[in-house]
């Protein structure tokens, strides 16, 4: 008897505890997209004279909007058709440098986002001026002051590295010497052509015909007639193409200092017919080290937060 008095007392405090809770009601208010994007913009040195700047290619972006809550922003080339790389824009205001030489038309891209993630989308073009001129040393050890071939040099260690992009060294891993001429000869076999143009141009050259290219597939990359899908490794459907391509200041932002040095002088290549070392969805590799017999690099890697290095050699 005690026994059943004692689970119907246990079943009246649950009854009375779960009538005296109350039910939580969370609303996330009104999902309001934000209204009156707007992206202003200061090109530095613009006057009568310079109507598209004063050459340094610098540009103040301003970005407004009621109801936003974050910004996210990006810029390309008018005629350049990859993905826009974003990203956020935490003060709404920032200061962008242009680097392709002479005067180019740009889209700033700017989606602002409001409560719940709703957002709101705008695009600006201007045209800016860039008067860059590079180190002629570093020009004349990768063109030689006509034309140089390059290869990824096999014979020392780290010839490719791979580390968080942001980083200034390949952390996460370093190939070991001829690390891939069995799984990938490509990478050692294609050649890299740099070529200084008497109208003072520049193009790049790439030559994959005895091995095809070395890169992955679908969207990990942009080279022409590589497959939708397949593991990395070298492809013959590439054999080969070639770019013009600019020397420009390079827009990485990693720190430079005496034990990880940096040109901060970057390859910027205009199409995607061509790529350097391994075929990547980027397109501008900054040059950490440049003498005559060896060229350093460092390149946006394929997947997000990857950055990878490269070293390579002159064809002998």
């Amino acid at each position: 008897m005690k026994k059943i008095k004692y689970t119907i007392g246990i079943f009246l405090v649950v009854l009375a505890v779960i009538a005296g809770c109350k039910e939580e009601t969370y609303e996330f208010g009104d999902l309001t997209a934000p209204s009156n994007l707007v992206i202003n913009t200061d090109i530095v040195g613009i006057s009568d004279e310079n109507p598209n700047g004063d050459g340094s290619g610098e540009v103040v972006v301003t970005v407004s909007a009621d109801n936003a809550i974050t910004y996210h922003i990006g810029f390309n080339k008018i005629d350049d058709y990859t993905a826009v790389n974003y990203s956020v824009l935490a003060s709404g205001t920032t200061t962008h440098t242009f680097t392709d030489p002479g005067v180019n038309t740009y889209r700033i891209s700017v989606i602002a986002y409001g409560p719940g993630g709703v957002a709101t989308n705008l695009t600006k073009d201007i045209s800016v001026r860039s008067d860059y001129v590079p180190d002629p040393e570093v020009v004349a050890n990768i063109t030689n002051g006509s034309s140089k071939t390059w290869v990824v040099d096999k014979d020392v260690a780290g010839h490719f590295g791979v580390g968080p992009w942001g980083s200034q060294s390949p952390s996460w891993w370093q190939a070991g010497i001829d690390e891939k001429v069995t799984s990938a000869p490509c990478f050692y076999s294609t050649t890299f052509t740099f070529v200084e143009n008497a109208n003072g141009t520049y193009n790049l050259v790439v030559d994959a015909s005895a091995d095809g290219a070395f890169t992955k597939t679908g969207a990990n990359t942009n080279l022409p007639g590589i497959p939708d899908s397949g593991d990395e490794g070298c492809y013959t459907e590439y054999t080969g193409g070639s770019t013009s391509f600019s020397f420009v200041p390079s827009s990485s932002g990693i720190t430079v200092d005496d034990t990880y040095p940096s040109t901060e002088i970057a390859i910027k290549l205009a199409t995607d017919d061509a790529y350097i070392g391994y075929g990547s969805l980027q397109k501008e590799y900054e040059i950490l080290v440049s003498t005559s017999d060896y060229l350093y690099l460092r390149v946006q890697g394929t997947e997000t937060g990857n950055g990878w290095w490269l070293k390579l050699t002159p064809v002998q």
